[in-house]
């Protein structure tokens, strides 16, 4: 708008020189010639509408005529001009040039922030999540939560829905234990049996032994031990997932209830209710017995025990972001990039069978 001001007045300016050298007699003839017509056009034309370079124009010549004749000479009235004047330097003087009305919009990262709150904690509504954005340094209405979530079709209110089957397992995950029998061939075709727990949460596995004959004697004597190795752990441990395997008994079950554990039997030839220790059975033939074998019942116990320490303090687990079931923080990140001056050393488990690598000091 300011470019085409600019050029309307420069036209016009160009125009008042020729307009002083020419005779007195040819401007009172156009002067009654361009009045006659302008009546003209008020005849024919309800309103004129100027744009913002005729109004500058026309404001400018004002200056130069008297007041008295401004109805005979100007399209508007005097009142008008002067309310053009007013709004021209209360434009100047507003800077509101490139100001939407009405108070800034939100800011999309804080919009997004808002949406995954509300997805992450199913139980916030509007007004905790503002508590949550002002406590980062995100100062923000109630209200303008409200309308935000509103927008994207979630529920403002809190109780949006129930927690999935994933945060659901994952959080009782920390009190489940389970616990079933392995059972191995020597080279001899002399068959044993290895009893073996493992917590949900950590993926932990306890070895509790090997025998060539299960009794439940032997299985009471066995959570005995396990109950003395886990002390004060016990306590957070609500729950015992098994089979209906006969050796387990009630003495067996009493062990566990003494710590207040509850014990929950599996339904019969359904081994994907106790789905964890079939997959940490299976990880053990796989990686282990399938690739050994046992000469007798001491052999097993010791391939056994230090392919559970193998498990325990090294492998990584997908449920677990690939940290170890007894590592609670995940080891430093480090830039290699050069293997000459990082070495990588591979510590051999079980003869070679299995490897651990660790950067060389």
């Amino acid at each position: 708008m300011s470019l085409s001001v600019v050029s309307t007045l420069l036209r016009s300016l160009i125009t008042v020189p020729a307009a002083v050298l020419r005779s007195r007699v040819a401007k009172d003839a156009e002067v009654l010639a361009l009045r006659h017509e302008n009546a003209v056009l008020r005849r024919q034309i309800a309103r004129v509408r100027y744009e913002p370079a005729d109004r500058v124009w026309l404001a400018a010549l004002s200056r130069l005529i008297p007041r008295e004749r401004w109805r005979q000479v100007f399209a508007v009235t005097p009142t008008t001009l002067l309310r053009w004047h007013r709004q021209r330097v209360a434009r100047k003087w507003t800077f509101a040039q490139g100001r939407r009305p009405g108070r800034p919009s939100t800011a999309p990262t804080v919009k997004q922030l808002i949406l995954r709150l509300a997805r992450e904690n199913d139980t916030w509504g509007h007004r905790r999540i503002q508590g949550e954005l002002a406590r980062l340094g995100y100062p923000i209405a109630p209200s303008t939560v409200w309308d935000i979530l509103h927008a994207t079709g979630i529920d403002p209110a809190p109780q949006r829905s129930g927690p999935t089957w994933r945060q659901f397992l994952t959080a009782q995950a920390d009190g489940l234990m389970a616990a079933d029998f392995l059972h191995l061939d020597t080279v001899l075709l002399k068959r044993l049996y290895a009893l073996v727990f493992i917590e949900h949460g950590t993926r932990r596995v306890h070895l509790a032994g090997v025998t060539a004959h299960p009794t439940a004697q032997w299985t009471v004597q066995q959570a005995r031990n396990l109950a003395m190795t886990l002390g004060c752990r016990m306590d957070s441990l609500r729950f015992l997932i098994r089979d209906r395997d006969t050796k387990y008994t009630r003495p067996f079950d009493a062990v566990f209830e003494a710590d207040d554990m509850e014990v929950l039997l599996s339904p019969p030839r359904a081994p994907r209710a106790n789905a964890i220790c079939e997959r940490v059975v299976g990880t053990l033939r796989r990686e282990l017995l399938d690739r050994v074998l046992i000469y007798n019942e001491a052999h097993a116990q010791t391939v056994l025990t230090e392919y559970v320490r193998h498990y325990n303090q090294h492998r990584p687990h997908q449920s677990r972001q690939q940290l170890p079931p007894e590592s609670t923080e995940p080891p430093a990140p480090a830039t290699v990039t050069n293997l000459q001056t990082h070495r990588i050393r591979r510590h051999p488990v079980l003869g070679g069978l299995v490897n651990e690598y660790h950067q060389a000091a």
